[in-house]
């Protein structure tokens, strides 16, 4: 599978939503929180912005939602881990 990795304008454009309300939804635990792309430069990985809308249009509720940004954030400390044990110096 390949994720790419989106900047705010996309994930507004994808989502509907504005920067303040996307910085909001991730204080609340709603939206997952962006990955580090750089000092300056921060994304979301495509693959968690998909499923996340596709939760909302099949209408699940806030605390669906919630539980669903645990386990997006939740997965990548574990692909992560695994996919980088393979680079080990």
């Amino acid at each position: 599978m390949v994720t790419s990795i989106l900047r705010l304008p996309d994930v507004k454009a994808l989502t509907g939503l504005s920067r303040s309300s996307i910085y909001l939804h991730i204080k609340q635990g709603t939206f997952p929180s962006p990955v580090s792309l750089g000092a300056r430069a921060v994304g979301w990985p495509s693959n968690e912005i998909d499923l996340l809308n596709n939760a909302r249009i099949a209408g699940k509720s806030e605390a669906e939602i919630c539980d669903l940004v645990r386990e997006l954030e939740k997965a990548r400390a574990v692909v992560s881990k695994t996919q980088l044990n393979g680079f080990k110096s």
